[in-house]
Formats: structure tokens, sequence, C-alpha cells
């Protein structure tokens, strides 16, 4: 693929994720962006929520900015052992952090709310990406 295709194909998939950033309030079922706004500051608990219905919008963010994620890294280093790295490290990483995640939740205390803020920051931005491509980057200017 050619180096300036590459930049705008890349290009347009980080407005992908920016798009799914910016739609994020009619795609996704998430009553505590409103809570880490300003209302931790006010309540005690957090405010009333369908669990199931949070964890799967949670669930399907990830794994949409995921999947936009690794196609960003196979555009850039055109390279299947970088995208099952990537799935791999992906997939660990949301175990980890969803386990986080349910403990959070059902064991909340307002002590704990940036806890609870950070680990729902991980799950629902794409992170991960903007820390893989320079590693691969790095990796594939090393072997050469």
């Amino acid at each position: 693929m050619a180096k300036l295709l590459k930049i705008g194909v890349i290009l347009l998939l980080f407005a992908a994720l920016a798009s799914v950033r910016f739609f994020e309030k009619s795609l996704f079922y998430d009553p505590l962006l409103s809570y880490f706004k300003l209302g931790y500051l006010d309540e005690n608990q957090l405010p009333s929520l369908d669990f199931w219905r949070l964890f799967g919008a949670i669930c399907l963010r990830f794994w949409l900015n995921a999947a936009i994620s690794l196609l960003v890294l196979y555009v850039a280093f055109s390279e299947i052992a970088v995208v099952k790295f990537s799935l791999l490290f992906y997939g660990v990483v949301f175990l980890i952090l969803s386990a986080a995640y349910f403990f959070l939740i059902f064991n909340y205390e307002p002590k704990r709310y940036l806890s609870l803020f950070y680990v729902r920051r991980f799950l629902i931005q794409p992170i991960f990406v903007i820390i893989l491509l320079p590693a691969f980057y790095y990796q594939s200017q090393v072997r050469k």
C-alpha cells in the first residue's frame, strides 16, 4: 500500500474512533457519563442503573474501539503477527479490566470513585492503540 494511502486510511480510522466518542450518548447506555461529570460530588451512591445493559454497552464499546484499533495497526504495519499479539493483548486487558469493573460497581464506595472512573475510562477509550502504535513502530525500527 502506498505510504500516502496508508496515512489517509489511518486518519479515517482515527476519525472513526473519534466518532465513537462523539456519538457516545446516542450509541451507548451509560448513566455514569453524567455521574462522573459532577454527580459524584453531590451523591454518595451511584445513580440507578441496569448493570447488564451497562456492561453490554461497555463491552460493545471496548470491542468496537479494539476492532478499529486493530485495523489501524494492520494498516500501519501490514503484519498479521502484530494483529494477533494485539488481539491477545486486548483480550487479556479486557478480562482484567472487566473483572475490576464488576468488583468496583458491586462494591462501590464513594471514596473509591476514582478507581471506578479510571477502570471505566480504560474500557471505553481507545487508549491502548496510543501505546501499541509507537511500541510496534519502535520494534520495527530496532529490527532494521
